[in-house]
Parts: structure tokens; C-alpha cells; sequence
């Protein structure tokens, strides 16, 4: 098992603990970490885009004119898509972007993702993070103490004085253990961890 150090907000080693080696040690593979991050963004998409087709369009179903004998095109009805305000060929309709590999490899992602992290030294532990009131100004001490470059923040409980004080700071998010995702760990550059949320996340991740 992989032991780390347990920081305090004043950056300061308290203590140490063990990380098991099933969830922070896992070899990382890119094409899976990718495939989450995919899965993850088009479920995010909102699929909206929609265009009227040629019998989506009001209009008279009469032809124009006579087919031959005007030297003009052969026209249909109005509603073609070759004419301006006709119906729109191949166009975009109401659809849902979503997929959803396996749960073990989401599992597995996951466990990737909390792995590189360790493995980069972009991760660290602390033993609470708690505020006596709401105050961004804090927060951001805090941060620039443990040299937190955009971090997020994983917490085992609700802490509103720390979700609110946090979220107006430009790169900085708290997240509950419930939320962890493969996106937002790799989208950060930093991960802190509170010591109560590894056995959460370790009871999450169980095999």
C-alpha cells in the first residue's frame, strides 16, 4: 500500500495513512480514461437542434407551374428543400447523444483516474477542512498555503461554509464523494482529498 502524508490547512503533516493499491495503484490506460471522458460529455449534450423537413413546412402543396414549356426549372410544390423557406434535407432532429460503457469500466476509469493523480504527486490529503463562517478570502489563503493550483476539492460530507465560500474562486470545485467523476478529477490540476472521503470513495469503488 501507498503511504501518504495527512496535511492539516496550514500545510502541515499531522499524520500519515495507507492507500490501498486496488484503487490508487492501478496502471493507466488512456483509450478508457477517454472513453468516460466521452461518455461524460455527451450525456452533458443537450440534443436540441432540430430543423422542419419538407412536410414539416406550411405551405400549398400545389405545383408552381406548368411542367414544360416556361423555360424555367421543373418545379414542385413550394415546400422544396431547393427553394428559400422550403423544408430542410438531412438536417439535425431531437436526439439523445448519451451511451453508458460497463460498470466495471467506469469503476476501472475511475480508479485510473485517482491513480494518475498519486502518481503525478498532484494529490493531496488532508486531515478536515473546516470554516467558522463563509469566506472566500480564507479559502483561497488556504489553497495558495498547500500551492493547490485549480483544485477540486472531494468531501465526504455536506460543508456549506466551504462550498460557498469556494465557489466564487476561477478554477476551484468541491464536490461530495457521491459526485467524483473521471472528468472533473482530470480536468483539475490538483486533487485534495479529506481523509473521511478515501474510505467513502474505497467503499464506492469495492470490488
Amino acid at each position: 500500500m501507498a503511504v501518504v502524508e495527512v496535511k492539516n490547512i496550514k500545510g502541515e503533516k499531522v499524520s500519515e495513512m495507507e492507500l490501498p493499491d486496488s484503487i490508487f495503484k492501478v496502471p493507466v490506460n488512456p483509450g478508457i480514461l477517454n472513453e468516460i471522458v466521452r461518455m461524460q460529455r455527451a450525456a452533458r449534450r443537450s440534443g436540441t437542434a432540430t430543423v422542419k423537413n419538407r412536410s414539416d413546412v406550411s405551405g400549398s402543396r400545389r405545383k408552381l407551374f406548368r411542367q414544360k414549356g416556361t423555360g424555367r426549372a421543373r418545379r414542385g410544390d413550394i415546400k422544396s428543400p431547393l427553394l428559400r423557406g422550403g423544408g430542410v434535407i438531412f438536417g439535425p432532429h431531437l436526439r439523445s447523444y448519451a451511451f453508458t460503457p460497463p460498470k466495471k469500466v467506469r469503476r476501472l476509469a475511475l480508479r485510473m483516474a485517482l491513480s494518475s493523480k498519486l502518481e503525478a504527486n498532484l494529490m493531496t490529503v488532508l486531515d478536515g477542512f473546516e470554516l467558522d463562517q463563509i469566506k472566500t478570502r480564507t479559502v483561497a489563503s488556504v489553497l495558495s498555503t498547500l500551492k493547490a493550483e485549480k483544485p477540486l476539492i472531494i468531501i465526504d460530507a455536506k460543508n456549506e461554509n466551504l462550498e460557498l465560500s469556494s465557489r466564487n474562486i476561477p478554477g476551484v470545485k468541491v464536490l461530495r464523494v457521491e459526485g467524483l467523476n473521471v472528468y472533473d478529477i482530470l480536468n483539475h490540476k490538483t486533487l485534495l482529498l479529506l481523509a473521511p472521503s478515501i474510505r467513502q470513495i474505497e467503499g464506492r469503488l469495492a470490488a
